[in-house]
């Protein structure tokens, strides 16, 4: 079993070990994607968020 998550009225998440929500929606995994060390298009997939202005560094800094 896998930790699972729901979006409640707030938008907040909610954590569960269900496939469905109360709501009768399916929910979704609250894992991370797999990391693969010998990622063949990793390059390709930065130069993309270079351009269009997707990296972390391009984004203005958080407001306290």
């Amino acid at each position: 079993m896998f930790l699972q998550y729901y979006l409640d009225e707030q938008g907040d998440r909610v954590y569960t070990m269900k496939k469905v929500s109360p709501d009768g929606k399916p929910t979704c995994s609250a894992h991370p994607a797999r990391f693969s060390p010998d990622d063949k298009f990793s390059r390709h997939r930065i130069s993309l968020k270079k351009r269009f202005g997707l990296l972390m560094t391009q984004q203005p800094k958080p407001v306290l």
